[in-house]
């Protein structure tokens, strides 16, 4: 994508504006969601616990609660996966980014792998996008590729590079590798170290068209529309 004519609204909407901290109290959540519905940013990403606070406050605008699902970690059994994906919507989420089970897909478990993704498409029955978190700062090239063909054989709707908690973040080079793997019609999730404008639009230059940021505010005050 040229993002040399990019606005702030269509940039703004390509961003999740990300609150994942363990200890984040719920005057942060409600800032949280008060800068998405200023801003216009596609979603609000939060814990599960604070999917329904999230909803009430953000309904009637069009930015989205979104939640995570087997986080961070990506080791749950899948029907852990699936009910708190379909307990998330349940509360008024509409897109769920759940983690992979990493380490069976690091045993060539491809079987397991992906099953545990449809476990938690199925679960959502088309009410919410489904992410999935490769978290490509443990994978080598060959099973970043495999993670993304997986995720798009499931039916899922967007890969997602990174948790943020685990080790490295997005990078170029692995969003890229991302995009040539799924195509065009599948979204491809830049998250992990996304902090100034710069990095974004290199995302999005790269192949992304979806960012997780909690510096989101930030990147947009960094974009000067002529």
């Amino acid at each position: 994508m040229d993002v040399s004519r990019i606005t702030r609204r269509e940039l703004a909407k390509m961003i999740d504006h990300t609150l994942l901290k363990p200890d984040a109290a719920e005057a942060q959540i409600r800032q949280l969601c008060a800068e998405g519905r200023e801003h216009g940013f596609m979603s609000v990403c939060v814990n599960p616990y604070w999917v329904p606070l999230c909803a009430e406050l953000l309904q009637g605008t069009d930015v989205k609660v979104c939640t995570v699902v087997g986080f961070p970690l990506g080791a749950n059994r899948s029907e852990i996966k699936a009910a708190e994906a379909e307990d998330a919507v349940a509360r008024g989420a509409r897109e769920v980014d759940m983690v992979i089970n990493v380490g069976a897909l690091k045993s060539g478990r491809r079987d397991v792998v992906l099953n545990d993704i449809r476990a938690v498409v199925s679960a959502v029955a088309g009410e919410a996008l489904v992410k999935v978190i490769i978290e490509t700062g443990l994978l080598t090239d060959e099973e970043k590729v495999l993670a993304c063909q997986l995720a798009q054989e499931a039916g899922a709707d967007f890969v997602k590079t990174s948790t943020g908690f685990g080790t490295g973040g997005a990078t170029v080079h692995d969003v890229a590798l991302m995009r040539r793997t799924v195509g065009p019609n599948m979204g491809v999730k830049a998250s992990g170290g996304v902090r100034d404008l710069a990095t974004a639009l290199a995302m999005i230059e790269a192949g992304a068209n979806r960012i997780g940021a909690s510096a989101s505010v930030a990147i947009l005050a960094g974009l000067t529309e002529n």
